[in-house]
């Protein structure tokens, strides 16, 4: 499934709400830790590509279909723009800037790969029958970027 993503900062709610929307058929709750993280990661991605491309985008969520214990979710954000996500240090002041580091330590896995004349940036969440503290068997870690923040350019 996925959305048009329009360049205007409007559209981060709109993905949001679009996103919440199809959790329900996938056995995810809203209050479920997962959901909660899936709806930040939207946010981020979202509003990296309107925010650092000026360029639409495709949202694109892959997500389980019935209530399985231990699935993939994936979450892709395709733009217009060839420019990669670039790795930068923010002061502890700056307000923006951490959106990419965020990503590193939430997802279980994220990159990025051109496509055609822009990119794709994905991240994937495992789902776990344990809760998220205890998931380090399924890939959540510590990020190796702490200190970090990325831009995407």
């Amino acid at each position: 499934m996925q959305l048009e993503i329009r360049p205007d900062p409007a559209e981060v709610g709109r993905a949001r709400k679009w996103a919440r929307s199809r959790l329900a058929g996938s056995g995810i709750e809203d209050d479920e830790s997962l959901a909660e993280t899936l709806i930040l990661l939207v946010s981020e991605l979202v509003t990296n590509a309107v925010v650092h491309t000026g360029c639409p985008a495709v949202l694109r969520l892959s997500l389980p279909s019935g209530a399985a214990e231990s699935a993939t979710v994936r979450l892709e954000v395709a733009d217009r723009s060839d420019r990669a996500p670039v790795p930068r240090c923010v002061d502890g002041e700056q307000t923006g800037g951490r959106g990419l580091a965020l990503v590193d330590g939430l997802a279980d896995r994220w990159g990025w790969s051109p496509e055609g004349a822009g990119k794709r940036i994905w991240c994937e969440l495992d789902r776990c029958a344990q809760s998220r503290e205890a998931a380090a068997a399924c890939g959540g870690g510590a990020s190796a970027y702490e200190g970090l923040a990325f831009e995407a350019v």
